[in-house]
């Protein structure tokens, strides 16, 4: 039977595919095979809409087009991404999404992970004193307590760490408190699913801070679907992951363990796409309790198509990209610096140099928004008509490059070490 809505998909192992142009879905449908993860197929935050230029009853309705067409037979979700305010909550909970991520960076205080020891008590006061945090047993709640994990470890919350996660991320767990209430308002008569997100901070997420949110959001009957931890290492857009493996294997397997103490709740992967380093680890650890999430990764795979079939057009799209590099990489936690990006590249290297090398991939990663917004004089848009077009012309390019690039991701998360 056809799923023509998505539905919640629980404790299953998950992947997120997300698809800023509205025809990956079918390469992302074919790519599923018989790896056993269920998939997100409408998958968009707010940002991306507004870097897109589309709504979320688009790419909600491009999702249902692709379940059609591929005569997709199993349950399927749909993610309203990186959520940071009642209205985006009501504007996406309007348009029927299932998966609420909510996003509370803007109340993450990352100051407090490097503030001196003998400061800390007195900050939190102020907070206290200021009204920017509410709850004045926060600390003492769990001072001197010691949980133990399923896998072994003991974490007890030590005066300064325990301050330290106090104060980090006292203020984002209170909100989102209220925006989990907000989600259950506006969907009082179906069945929605819960993300917490603090992966896009400066510092990792320690174990006894996640112990620290993951328990304050039971207590206070916030069930959780999966929480995207801050991990050691970077992952960065549309490369693989950079950092000592084993170092991210030690804190990944302690974060695993919190996620069943606490919930049990899945472990979520943000900036997944292309972490093939880390993904047989990732999977071995995980098992079921793993949602991934996926983004730009599909809109490279667009412009490889671009590549391939048109490279005066591809030419122009990296002419332009280049331009506007310095302003659209604020945004994003990468290191490709404009100086790494070549320049003199033949037609038979576009391809290597800019979407299978870090610094193209990047410099195509972050301008994604700039390229498909920018319009000319006439109102008519200056690259995103043309890849559409071509990439309809091409479908069978584009589901090919589709499948061939996620049947690589979810083999490796499935691959044991």
């Amino acid at each position: 039977m056809i799923h023509s809505s998505p539905t919640p998909l629980g404790l299953k192992k998950s992947f997120g595919f997300g698809d800023r142009l509205g025809l990956a879905g079918p390469g992302h449908i074919s790519s599923l095979k018989d790896f056993g993860f269920v998939p997100i197929l409408a998958q968009q935050s707010i940002r991306e809409l507004t870097r897109t230029g589309r709504s979320e009853y688009e790419v909600m309705e491009a999702a249902r087009s692709a379940v059609r067409s591929e005569n997709y037979q199993g349950p399927w979700g749909a993610d309203a991404d990186h959520l940071q305010t009642f209205a985006d909550v009501d504007r996406m909970s309007r348009a029927g999404y299932t998966f609420f991520t909510i996003d509370p960076s803007a109340y993450v205080n990352d100051a407090a992970a490097a503030a001196p020891a003998d400061e800390l008590y007195s900050i939190f006061q102020g907070l206290l004193e200021n009204g920017k945090m509410a709850d004045e047993d926060l600390y003492s709640r769990y001072a001197g307590h010691t949980v133990e994990l399923s896998s072994s470890d003991l974490i007890r919350f030590r005066e300064e760490e325990l301050m330290r996660a106090v104060l980090k991320y006292g203020a984002a767990v209170e909100f989102t408190v209220r925006m989990a209430r907000r989600i259950r308002e506006m969907n009082p008569d179906r069945e929605v699913e819960i993300e917490m997100s603090v992966d896009e901070t400066d510092y990792p997420t320690s174990p006894l801070e996640h112990l620290f949110i993951g328990l304050e959001l039971r207590r206070q009957n916030v069930q959780l679907v999966s929480l995207a931890p801050r991990f050691p290492g970077a992952f960065e857009k549309g490369i693989d992951f950079v950092g000592d493996l084993k170092t991210f294997e030690g804190h990944y397997r302690v974060h695993a363990a919190i996620a069943d103490y606490c919930g049990p709740y899945k472990l979520s992967i943000h900036s997944g796409s292309d972490k093939f380093s880390v993904y047989p680890v990732i999977g071995r650890i995980s098992g079921e309790a793993l949602h991934v999430k996926t983004a730009g990764t599909s809109y490279l795979e667009a412009l490889r198509v671009v590549c391939r079939r048109n490279i005066p057009l591809f030419r122009e799209i990296l002419s332009f990209s280049l331009d506007r590099f310095e302003t659209d990489r604020a945004t994003y936690h990468i290191s490709t610096q404009l100086r790494d990006i070549p320049r003199q590249v033949s037609d038979a290297d576009l391809e290597k140099a800019f979407l299978d090398q870090v610094p193209g991939r990047q410099l195509l990663h972050v301008t994604f928004g700039s390229v498909l917004t920018d319009a000319l004089p006439d109102g008519s848009r200056r690259f995103k008509d043309k890849v559409l077009d071509l990439l309809r012309k091409y479908d069978s390019d584009y589901r090919e490059v589709l499948n061939i690039h996620f049947t690589k991701h979810l083999s490796k998360l499935t691959e044991e070490l």
